[in-house]
């Protein structure tokens, strides 16, 4: 990038000066630092948000991610870099700066000495002081001043293209911080734009931070990097049979109040949350939630053929011609001029053949004259009724035997346009014969009527695509014919998964299993993002400490969490999430995530409840959802004491024609069993007391019911 000019963006971080933008004073004293040096630096944005995590996390990601091409190069903080609670852009910064090299320490760094140097009378130090001199001299600890400047906690990283600094809130710690790196920040920059994070990131092993080469950030170790406690084991419950044997989760305290925010995994597992920052929503308002944020359904072109099934048609489907096109006969028999008096009793040469195919030849039909002819025939000219075969004898044939030369017509008191479909009796022209937003299905009666209007290609909505993966440090995919270690479980939920998706008609695609390390997930949802419309998740939602993505999609994707906790059994944990995405032709598009929970039947239990029904919005249909019915217990059913819970249970059509419902046993959520032979969900209350045999409760039905 020799010779163009670096683009700048500052970004003021100060809830007084979002309220009044006189009061502040850095982006004057930042941007005339930069014109001091002409031809090397511009700046072309400026913006002020208040101490908020979302507000700072938009604006940059909205820099970094989606509007400018050429990129910005370098963005500045500046403000809420201090120690008071309000304090937060380091942590943000660390935590939309993912793709970091080396944290850049030695900026970071350099950044702290040129803090000593200008808090020090007597410095004379040049703004690329040695590391080692901050590190080792007694004196920095004694000078007051310095103190004073240690409080701002510098941060330095890149996302994407850019690097990206915070600078203290003050106008003069701004400027001596940014004096201190100024010098270094073009190298930094020029490096970032020239190749993307993930290149810089491939560099050489034996790369340095002070070498001005990256480094893999999964050889770095900072005191940020080693406190998330990767190494403790842990287990997100993808197999059947090895949660605790208890059906019931204990807990002897009540909730405390706590932000809603993700848990910043750089903190460790001792500052994490106790309690889940996100609101507790009940099924209905998270469903509600997800159809305000699904995107519209998309319009495309269908050709029909085998793939047609399933689809909803976006357009109305009109009859381009009658149907039948010409006088037809519905039997076999012969056509005839019926006489005013109604009577064709006797014998009638045959004159004509008219067989259902093609021809461009239409014989004219004579009173006394008989046509035989076969159904779906067009009748000859003049003909007004058919006489079904069952009416006639044959009284004689040609020479040769082979045809009938006579035939005898017994029929009475025949009257014209009998046995005859007329033209657009079936199918009139203009008719609409499919309206919009109908589904096709896959039974052909659909596909049988557009065949027979000619609509070889019609306006469907697309139906999703989606990835799914498994997330687990624990979780083996069930490829592997190798025995289990200790602590290791089968991949339920993805097959399970796949095969739900592809039983309603939409693709799925299998994108594996990602580990339980924030590197690891981005680059697994980014590939999900990449090559599937909306992505599933399974695993790494709850509260443990290596549960990763609500942090993964909401501090290091700059995504949105709708929600993270739902008010049911099973599936508390399932979150719902929608990340800013350019897609593979640079258009910016926004992607749906549902990160469900790792136990087998949670899974595949939230599947049906929240997923399914997103797929069949952005396919189009008009009531996505399960079908509901009113069923019977045919025994006790015992109730959760505080969630209401969607019970597995198997429904059978009785002759009486009402509908019975057993329990498929044992609900616990990792009781992968408890979905064998399961065909519907029971909508059970909260309660202390059982529902009886007997009681009426409302089912949502996953597949057909059993027979009788």
């Amino acid at each position: 990038m020799p010779g163009n000019v670096l683009r700048v963006a500052i970004l003021v971080v100060s809830t007084t000066a979002a309220k009044d933008p006189s009061t502040d004073q850095c982006q004057a004293t930042l941007t005339d630092l930069f014109k001091s040096r002409p031809g090397q630096w511009e700046v072309v944005d400026k913006k002020i948000v208040p101490d908020g995590i979302k507000d700072i996390q938009k604006q940059v990601t909205i820099w970094t991610d989606h509007e400018n091409d050429p990129p910005i190069n370098l963005i500045l903080t500046t403000g809420g870099t201090g120690f008071s609670v309000g304090d937060i852009t380091p942590e943000v910064g660390s935590s939309i700066t993912a793709k970091i090299v080396a944290v850049q320490e030695f900026i970071s760094n350099g950044m702290y000495i040129g803090n000593f140097s200008a808090t020090r009378k007597e410095s004379t130090w040049p703004c690329s002081c040695d590391v080692g001199i901050f590190i080792t001299s007694d004196s920095i600890f004694s000078n007051i001043q310095f103190q004073v400047a240690m409080m701002s906690r510098p941060v330095a990283g890149v996302r994407d293209r850019t690097v990206i600094v915070t600078l203290p809130g003050s106008p003069k710690g701004a400027k001596e911080n940014l004096e201190a790196l100024i010098n270094t920040l073009p190298h930094a920059c020029m490096q970032t734009s020239r190749m993307g994070a993930r290149e810089l990131h491939g560099a050489k092993s034996n790369a340095t931070p002070e070498s001005g080469e990256s480094i893999d950030k999964g050889q770095i170790n900072t005191p940020r990097n080693q406190s998330g406690g990767h190494g403790q084991p842990h287990c997100h419950h993808h197999g059947g049979g090895y949660a605790q044997g208890h059906g019931q989760l204990v807990r002897h305290t009540k909730s405390i109040g706590v932000s809603a925010a993700s848990n910043d995994p750089s903190l460790g597992p001792s500052r994490r949350y106790r309690e889940s920052p996100y609101p507790m929503l009940s099924v209905e308002e998270a469903l509600l939630v997800i159809g305000k944020q699904m995107p519209p359904p998309e319009v495309v072109q269908s050709l029909l053929d085998g793939k047609i099934a399933g689809s909803v048609l976006a357009q109305d489907i009109l009859a381009n011609e009658n149907i039948p096109a010409f006088r037809a006969s519905i039997v076999d028999g012969y056509a005839v001029v019926v006489p005013p008096d109604g009577n064709m009793k006797g014998v009638f040469p045959v004159t004509a053949i008219s067989h259902a195919s093609a021809s461009e030849e239409n014989h004219e039909l004579k009173e006394g004259q008989i046509a035989r002819i076969t159904t779906g025939a067009p009748l000859p000219k003049g003909a007004t009724s058919v006489i079904m075969v069952e009416d006639t004898i044959l009284k004689s044939t040609t020479a040769d035997g082979k045809e009938e030369k006579e035939v005898e017509i017994l029929a009475d008191g025949v009257k014209p346009n009998e046995n005859i479909r007329e033209i657009g009796s079936d199918i009139a022209k203009g008719t609409i014969v499919l309206k919009k937003g109908e589904k096709i299905s896959g039974i052909g009666g659909e596909i049988g009527l557009l065949a027979a209007v000619g609509a070889t290609q019609v306006q469907t909505y697309h139906r999703p695509t989606v990835a799914v993966f498994s997330s687990g440090n624990e979780i083996v995919s069930i490829e592997d014919k190798t025995n289990l270690l200790l602590g290791q479980v089968r991949d339920t939920n993805r097959p399970t998964l796949l095969s739900a998706i592809q039983n309603f008609g939409f693709e799925a695609v299998d994108c594996g299993i990602a580990q339980d390390v924030t590197g690891s997930l981005e680059n697994k949802l980014r590939e999900c993002m990449r090559c599937a419309d909306v992505v599933v998740t399974t695993g790494g939602a709850s509260m443990g400490e290596l549960d990763l993505m609500k942090p993964t999609i909401e501090r290091v994707m700059g995504g949105t969490i709708h929600f993270g906790r739902v008010n049911m059994k099973p599936g508390k944990p399932t979150t719902f999430a929608t990340v800013p995405f350019k897609d593979n032709n640079g258009n910016r598009k926004t992607k749906a995530i549902f990160s469900l929970p790792g136990n087998p039947a949670s899974a595949l239990v939230t599947f049906h409840l929240f997923v399914l029904p997103a797929l069949q919005q952005m396919a189009g249909e008009r009531l996505p959802g399960l079908p509901k019915a009113v069923v019977t217990l045919k025994h006790d059913i015992i109730l959760d004491r505080s969630r209401p819970e969607y019970h597995r249970a198997v429904v059978s059509a009785t002759r009486e024609g009402t509908l019975d419902a057993y329990s498929t046993g044992g609900q616990r959520s990792s009781k992968v069993g408890s979905l064998r032979s399961a065909n519907a969900l029971l909508c059970m209350p909260s309660g202390l007391e059982p529902a009886k045999a007997g009681t009426k409760v409302e089912a949502l039905l996953m597949g057909p019911l059993n027979g009788l």
